[in-house]
């Protein structure tokens, strides 16, 4: 049968390559979206906030608490535009001009820490569990996983290799830690006389329609090719989800764009319109 099984193999390669390439073009726009928003974000708050601290205080205006906030933020990522004539604050200043080193050496520890978290066991399940339950991207990724599971499991059952076997093999390319654990437990509980059907509906991992699909391929005794139709149903649903993805990111991407300039165009023009109330 090795004929048939390699034919098999590379049609469950393209297929998962296909849906890896289709998630990362639909997560290459916001990515890159996202990216660009943080650089105005950066380079407004940093070179156009602090023009407007001379003239606040040449109106002596009274800033809104808004308008203070984006100031301390402009403060801390730039420092302060005149150095200061007491001594013992200079220095003070002197560490607030490393504002953006801060910043951005904070984000860097804090990817690393979690970066790091994630390579512990401990970490890995956990992170795992929050990614399944996230809003939007949790449905994909738990969909995407049950289309890759149907379909190794039912190619390597189809094939003649052992249940026990293939559970085995399917763990280690499940992409997801709680999942993994659940097929930790669908075989144990396979080797103690029970279905996997049953093992899956205990963890709650998978869709109840997969779940059903199987409880039924188990009982007619055609659960490779139950499988299949599974996977590929699940596969038509990621692509859908892909798709629905990137046409609600889009508009989202330039309502985030512009809520982030209208935040700081707001935070300047509060204070003026405070002074022409004043002078009203």
């Amino acid at each position: 049968m090795l004929d048939e099984v390699l034919n098999r193999l590379a049609i469950l390669m393209e297929k998962s390559a296909k849906i890896q390439n289709e998630l990362k073009s639909a997560l290459s726009y916001p990515q890159t979206v996202g990216g660009i928003a943080v650089v105005i974000f950066l380079g407004m708050t940093i070179f156009l906030l602090p023009t407007f601290t001379g003239i606040f205080d040449q109106l002596d205006a009274e800033l809104p608490m808004f308008t203070q906030v984006m100031m301390n933020i402009s403060f801390f990522l730039r420092g302060p535009v005149m150095p200061a004539e007491d001594p013992e604050a200079e220095s003070w200043l002197e560490l607030q001009n490393f504002g953006i080193v801060f910043f951005v050496a904070g984000l860097v520890g804090v990817a690393f820490a979690i970066a790091t978290y994630y390579k512990t066991p401990v970490g890995r399940f956990q992170i795992d569990a929050l990614l399944l339950k996230a809003p939007i991207f949790g449905d994909l990724i738990e969909k995407s996983a049950v289309a890759s599971f149907c379909n190794v499991f039912g190619t390597l059952t189809r094939s003649g290799v052992p249940i026990l076997n293939s559970m085995e093999i399917v763990r280690d390319t499940a992409g997801n830690e709680v999942i993994a654990d659940a097929i930790d437990y669908a075989r144990s509980q396979i080797q103690e006389g029970g279905s996997i059907s049953e093992a899956f509906q205990e963890k709650g991992v998978m869709p109840a329609l997969a779940i059903q699909m199987m409880a039924i391929g188990e009982e007619t005794g055609e659960l490779d090719k139950m499988l299949g139709k599974v996977g590929e149903f699940y596969e038509d649903e990621v692509e859908q989800a892909i798709k629905g993805l990137t046409s609600m990111l889009e508009p989202l991407m330039i309502v985030v764009i512009g809520g982030m300039v209208g935040s700081i165009l707001l935070s300047m023009y509060l204070p003026m319109f405070a002074v022409m109330e004043n002078i009203g």
